[in-house]
């Protein structure tokens, strides 16, 4: 049971992040190939591939058209890391004494600022 739920997960999860969706077009690819037999029935898969992939020209069933897969092509989530400089937040009390502590937001132990803004620099010869 596991097994199958990983799939589903990972299938649902290709299928929305990755072009991968694009083979579920396949059955409106075969329907529209049987259409195209019926008008002319010496057409091959070749030349059906060909006249509708290889510089495609707006005609009477352009909106069938651009159903077939990958001929249109959607943006896909992106996710974009950075590395921002570190910043603190401030707490003060005042208890008789003012104190005040920073708390970094983040461990930056793993990030080496001058390695990072070294990247920016113009190279040095020797």
């Amino acid at each position: 049971m596991k097994k199958w739920f990983a799939i589903i997960l990972l299938s649902l999860y290709l299928c929305s992040t990755t072009e991968l969706y694009q083979f579920l077009k396949i059955p409106v690819l075969i329907e529209h190939y049987c259409e195209h037999k019926a008008i002319n029935p010496e057409i091959t898969v070749y030349a059906f591939l060909k006249l509708h992939y290889d510089h495609h020209v707006k005609d009477a069933d352009w909106q069938t058209d651009q159903k077939l897969p990958f001929i249109t092509h959607h943006d896909l989530p992106t996710i974009v890391f950075t590395l921002q400089n570190p910043f603190f937040i401030e707490f003060s009390h005042f208890n008789g004494s003012i104190s005040k502590r920073k708390i970094p937001v983040y461990n930056d132990a793993f990030s080496d600022l001058k390695f990072i803004n070294s990247v920016w620099q113009p190279p040095k010869f020797c």
